[in-house]
């Protein structure tokens, strides 16, 4: 039992996980226990580490690896494990890519297929304001994650949304004509790239300080109109991608301080919305049994999706 994908109930693991996520808790008796966010390349666990000593709490730092010994059990038809110990490691002998999420695509296949992509876009300013951005920012957009939780949340997973939406984007524009493709695709690339300042890498992925005081939509917004002035742009092509930066969220309470008021800028808040949700909905059903339901799903409205059995 090496991976966290393959731990079944009632199996015991001895071994070396990442913290993703720690919160200090203290429970009816009064002793302090720990919630846990466990993970390695295959996946991650809930876990729970109860009567939790000073040496546990100092050990369990988000983004460390921890030697642990651990129960798998299943609560409330998820699998969780139970940490009976939990051990600090040298963190400078700590080969992290073993411990990063992958993306479901291999990484060369991601970029062949956004490269062309690129390549299709005809026009000039389009293509003009992707290069500039990819000058500064392409080694993070093909390694970072799209979200620090809830969606695409491992490596590459900016570059996997972005090419799922791309793939979404190609197939309505051949539906709806009037949609203008260039730039629809130009919007879907750009959209978030942000997010390679606002959060910090693929290991433990956190927010950076200007993610949580700017954002990713403003800062790419900010990115767009440096562009336009360093490469004297004249068009109104800046000025309708800002637009579709800033409405891709849909809403002011999700974060667009502008709805979508255009047909591309609406699509991309569609599709971007869609993605989102559908991989929100896999990784809830994935473990789940047949049969069976889903935990309640936050940014679902609570919804807890069913595992239908196999048609």
């Amino acid at each position: 039992m090496n991976f966290i994908a393959d731990w079944q109930e009632g199996e015991n693991f001895q071994g070396e996980v990442l913290i993703t996520n720690a919160v200090k808790g203290v429970s009816n008796n009064g002793q302090p226990y720990l919630s846990l966010t466990l993970q390695d390349k295959s996946g991650s666990i809930d876990a729970k580490k109860w009567d939790a000593s000073e040496e546990d709490i100092a050990n369990a730092v988000v983004g460390n690896v921890v030697y642990v010994n651990l129960d798998v059990i299943e609560y409330r038809s998820s699998l969780q494990a139970k940490i009976t110990s939990l051990n600090s490691i040298d963190q400078s002998k700590v080969d992290y890519t073993k411990f990063c999420l992958s993306s479901p695509i291999p990484l060369e296949e991601l970029v062949r297929k956004l490269n062309n992509y690129i390549t299709s876009i005809q026009n000039e300013d389009c293509r003009k304001i992707i290069d500039r951005c990819f000058k500064r920012h392409y080694d993070e957009f093909i390694s970072f994650p799209a979200a620090s939780r809830n969606h695409h949340e491992f490596a590459s997973g900016l570059l996997y949304h972005t090419v799922s939406m791309l793939d979404l984007a190609s197939a309505i524009q051949n539906l709806y004509g009037n949609i203008n493709r260039d730039l629809l695709l130009t919007g879907v690339i750009l959209h978030d790239i942000g997010k390679t300042i606002e959060l910090s890498g693929p290991i433990a992925t956190k927010y950076t300080l200007e993610g949580k005081l700017l954002g990713h939509i403003s800062l790419m917004v900010a990115e767009i109109r440096h562009i336009q002035e360093e490469a004297n742009i004249h068009s109104e092509i800046p000025l309708l991608l800002e637009h579709m930066i800033l409405s891709h969220h849909g809403e002011q309470e999700f974060g667009s301080p502008v709805p979508p008021l255009t047909r591309e800028a609406f699509a991309l808040h569609a599709i971007d919305d869609f993605d989102a949700k559908m991989i929100m909905i896999d990784k809830a059903l994935d473990g789940v049994k047949e049969g069976e339901f889903s935990t309640r799903i936050p940014y679902l409205d609570g919804r807890s999706f069913y595992n239908h059995k196999k048609l």
